[in-house]
């Protein structure tokens, strides 16, 4: 395979030396939050969404995407804006998906997924970079959000994968928490 570098434009116009199109199927850049139970770090928040909830908005999620996660959990996540940071992102999460704020964030742990996706005819495998804040909760009651038909903390090493939403498994397994397979 030829060796390509991130330096990415679009593809409509002409070819730079050095520089490549986004990958065929696509690449997202998301930030995840891991918010850890008070003294508990195998339980993290997961939320059940609420479905009438602005989740185009607040995690650009659309309503057939919405439909799918149906009743499994989800971390606290978003793909970020263009040109905003992760920090930002997460951020923002906390204040829009979570109705609060938080004082600290630890630096996040970053991890690069490369796979092809089900009936995708793509040339290239879509790429997700991924932006994961782990950090303690600040209070042992999780918190209420309108955005959320449930907010719990949960023990993810009992918890089985298919009960976990947009592959949120996978991001909770490269944070050291692999659910129940």
């Amino acid at each position: 395979m030829e060796r390509r570098f991130t330096r990415l434009r679009p593809g409509d116009g002409p070819k730079e030396p050095g520089f490549y199109e986004v990958p065929t199927d696509g690449m997202c850049l998301s930030t995840f939050l891991i918010l850890e139970r008070p003294g508990r770090p195998n339980e993290v928040l997961l939320g059940r969404l609420d479905p009438s909830a602005p989740w185009l908005e607040l995690g650009a999620l659309e309503g057939p995407r919405v439909a799918t996660i149906g009743t499994r959990w989800m971390l606290p996540s978003s793909h970020l804006l263009f040109f905003e940071a992760p920090e930002e992102a997460a951020r923002r999460i906390v204040r829009e998906q979570l109705e609060t704020e938080l004082d600290e964030l630890p630096a996040p742990l970053v991890v690069s997924e490369a796979h092809r996706r089900p009936n995708s005819s793509a040339a290239d495998p879509h790429w997700d970079l991924g932006f994961i804040f782990r950090t303690p909760w600040p209070r042992p009651e999780p918190p209420r959000a309108r955005a959320w038909k449930e907010l719990a903390f949960v023990d993810v090493r009992s918890l089985p994968r298919g009960e976990i939403a947009r592959a949120q498994g996978d991001i909770l397994e490269l944070a050291g928490l692999p659910p129940k397979d």
